[in-house]
């Protein structure tokens, strides 16, 4: 018995000294030590919340911007935009004297009733769309499509008091549209600077999407200088922040309150948000202010040119280091370019000292410029650089003609059945060389050229005839770049010879 008293109190000797060390090792660690995947079945313990570390705490805080004073400060001068107006709708759909059971009420319902005297009265139409105040006395900034085409502009400011709006000037190429009202000491934004925006630097929108007005959505800048399908000049400022219908013609702020961009458009498959959208960088928009202020309308510089992308195929064609620049396809007669003696085939390097990455780049420069101002374009040709001063005028539209058909021989590498163009066919397609393409295949099928196309040059060499272009064809390298004439377009297409 004594014995096994003896054993027991052993035993537990021994676990009061294996405690002890537990007790020691626990002592030697950091007391701020906390787990890193927190218990999801326990209430948190708010004294065991005490050991997370203070500064840990106050960065994670501190890493996301507090919006609220940039939102008060600049609320008083968002404004929400309704307009009015009719809307033409053309002939009458159904006879006034058919019922829904007459046979043919479902035709006309589909093709309306054509012929004088049969028209519909114009139909009334409702919008809406935001704004904000640039200028104390009621200048307003805002999209060209919010305002075009009213018959009424109902202003609304964020104390309630409510305006009707006249149109001061209206640019649509740039959507960009200024309205005023009557009032006086209003609350302006101040423009920042909107070239010195950052890539991931954050962004607020305030706005009235789908009419709830002043919403508050924030962001970050995605990317910089995006141009858009739809063949405008504006450099965009393409960010993430939420943007909706009604939003359009809002501010876009940065974190020091200045407006940066007027919110403009959005990339949709449905009408709604889906984390594209695009704004009109306040330094163009402003530009496009002034002018319309002191000239009522938007001068834009015009160089007469049609400039496309340099790709890999097209650099290796200009025997080119990499990808750079926008390569002239076509210069127009009597341009300012014509006269300053570009050529098609230059590849356009830079203008006024400022690198250019693509042909977006150059029209955008260009139009930056007043009529009667001088433009310094370093181009590439033949492998050799140089410089040119270009008169620019003011821009305006063109346009150049041409199609027709024939026959030759094929020619192998390239793949194509051309013709010789005649006296007539040069009239008709107001072209001076050129051979016109009958038949395709091979490498100018895979190429992307057509039948109907007029072949004018490979490279920078003209082609006058079937004869030198199948002898040109033979020499080429595998690599050519041809200029073709479609339409009225003329362009550069990389071909890769067989």
């Amino acid at each position: 018995m004594e014995q096994l008293m003896n054993i027991k109190t052993r035993n537990i000797a021994l676990v009061l000294v294996a405690i002890l060390l537990i007790s020691g090792l626990y002592a030697l660690l950091p007391v701020t030590r906390v787990s890193v995947i927190p218990n999801l079945f326990q209430h948190s313990d708010p004294a065991r919340d005490q050991s997370i570390s203070p500064a840990i705490a106050t960065t994670n805080i501190s890493s996301l911007p507090d919006f609220t004073a940039i939102v008060e400060k600049a609320s008083p001068a968002v404004v929400s935009i309704r307009v009015s107006g009719l809307k033409q709708t053309g002939n009458q759909a159904v006879p006034p004297w058919m019922d829904k059971n007459n046979p043919l009420y479902d035709f006309f319902q589909h093709f309306g009733l054509p012929g004088p005297g049969n028209e519909m009265p114009n139909q009334p139409i409702e919008g809406q769309g935001s704004g904000f105040i640039i200028q104390p006395d009621g200048h307003i900034l805002t999209n060209a499509h919010v305002v075009e085409n009213a018959d009424k502009i109902t202003v609304k400011l964020s104390d309630n008091h409510e305006y009707d709006a006249k149109l001061v000037g209206i640019d649509r190429p740039s959507d960009v549209a200024i309205i005023k009202i009557d009032a006086d000491n209003l609350f302006a934004l101040t423009p920042g600077d909107s070239d010195q925006l950052k890539v991931g630097e954050w962004v607020v929108a305030i706005g009235s999407p789908f009419g709830f007005e002043h919403t508050v959505s924030a962001g970050i800048v995605s990317a910089k200088l995006r141009t858009l399908p739809d063949g405008n000049t504006v450099p965009f400022i393409q960010t993430d922040v939420a943007i909706n219908p009604g939003n359009s013609g809002g501010p876009l702020l940065n974190l020091k309150g200045e407006v940066v961009g007027i919110n403009a458009q959005i990339y949709s498959q449905n009408g709604g948000y889906m984390g594209l959208s695009f704004a009109i960088p306040i330094n163009y928009a402003m530009n496009v202010e002034q002018q319309l202020v002191q000239y009522g309308k938007v001068t834009r510089g015009r160089l007469g040119v049609m400039i496309q992308n340099v790709n890999q195929d097209l650099a290796e064609a200009f025997g080119m280091d990499k990808p750079r620049g926008a390569l002239v396809s076509q210069v127009q007669e009597d341009s300012p370019a014509e006269k300053a003696g570009v050529k098609s085939g230059d590849v356009i390097l830079s203008v006024d000292e400022t690198e250019v990455d693509d042909s977006a780049q150059v029209a955008r420069l260009i139009a930056a410029h007043k009529p009667g101002s001088t433009a310094r374009l370093e181009i590439l040709r033949e492998g050799k650089t140089m410089n040119l001063a270009v008169a620019i005028d003011e821009l305006s539209d063109t346009s150049i003609a041409g199609n027709t058909e024939g026959n030759t021989p094929e020619l192998g590498r390239l793949g194509v059945v051309v013709q010789d163009l005649d006296p007539d066919a040069k009239n008709q397609l107001h072209a001076d060389h050129g051979v016109l393409v009958q038949q395709v295949s091979g490498a100018a099928a895979r190429a992307g050229v057509q039948s109907g196309d007029v072949i004018l040059a490979i490279n920078s060499d003209k082609v006058t005839n079937s004869k030198q272009l199948k002898k040109m064809v033979e020499k080429a390298p595998k690599h050519i770049a041809l200029l073709i004439k479609r339409g009225e377009n003329e362009i550069f297409i990389p071909v890769q010879l067989g």
